[in-house]
């Protein structure tokens, strides 16, 4: 068990003490090991960027990890917690969505371990949670439960249009670079070896593939598979997201905003 790490992705916020309460349940169940941050500065209820951080972050862990999603925890008229298995890592998350945002339908068995009743509080889901991750760590799973996903997924924004397609933004970094709703093997099946071309304000229209930022001249722009797979558009050495009027925090509020690639 040494090897297994329990995860943690949230919208607390650093210092948050609500934060350190579930790490010290965690830590109280799950003997020896200490969680470990994947990040805490989710914007508020964000779920599409909490899911494109859990997508992208959870590979790099030990197989048999388990990964705890603490976003927008209580959505839903009756909250609920859920345990699914995917390529032999374990995810711990509410019932609000999150979970098909990251992973569509390959999730190979997704299990209701509880549901929330009026009145409850943040360390109610902190104990179901770290009793959940426990039993997890024990082998002690339960009986996989088929059900319908209160939320379901939300909308798709990519949109295929005769001379191009509309991506939604799923993630802005801390440099400004902008992810796109299209993964590499998204691309190469509608765009292939079709020339194209990305208009971005303000900037040199994109026409290629770079590898590297710095294929072309500082603030010049680009696009390129990031190492979660997906297109991304950037500045060499400038923040792309200024340019389009954007950033992390505000993405949720203007979450329709999106990029067209044309063919």
């Amino acid at each position: 068990m040494s090897n297994i790490a329990i995860t943690i992705l949230s919208d607390l916020g650093p210092g948050n003490p609500s934060l350190a309460a579930l790490k010290a349940m965690l830590m109280n169940h799950c003997k020896g090991i200490v969680p470990v941050d994947i990040t805490n500065r989710i914007s508020e209820y964000n779920l599409e960027n909490s899911a494109y951080v859990l997508q992208s972050a959870y590979r790099h862990f030990p197989a048999g990890s388990v990964h705890i999603v603490a976003a927008d925890i209580f959505g839903g008229s009756n909250p609920r917690l859920l345990a699914v298995q995917k390529d032999g890592h374990y995810f711990i998350a509410p019932d609000n969505g999150v979970l098909p945002l990251a992973f569509g339908e390959t999730m190979e068995n997704t299990r209701l371990f509880f549901e929330f009743f009026k009145p409850y509080s943040f360390k109610d889901w902190g104990l179901q949670c770290a009793t959940l991750a426990q039993n997890i760590l024990n082998g002690e799973l339960l009986p996989v439960m088929r059900f319908e996903f209160e939320k379901g997924i939300a909308p798709n924004l990519r949109r295929e249009f005769p001379d191009g397609i509309d991506c939604g933004i799923r993630h802005i970094d801390r440099y400004g670079n902008v992810v796109l709703d299209i993964n590499k093997v998204q691309f190469e099946q509608l765009i292939g070896t079709k020339p194209f071309r990305i208009r971005v304000p303000k900037a040199d229209e994109i026409i290629v593939v770079s590898n590297n930022y710095n294929d072309v001249p500082e603030g010049n722009s680009l696009c390129k598979f990031n190492d979660a797979g997906y297109l991304e558009i950037a500045l060499n050495h400038a923040p792309m997201a200024a340019l389009l009027g954007i950033s992390q925090d505000n993405l949720r509020t203007i979450r329709y905003r999106t990029v067209k690639i044309f063919f």
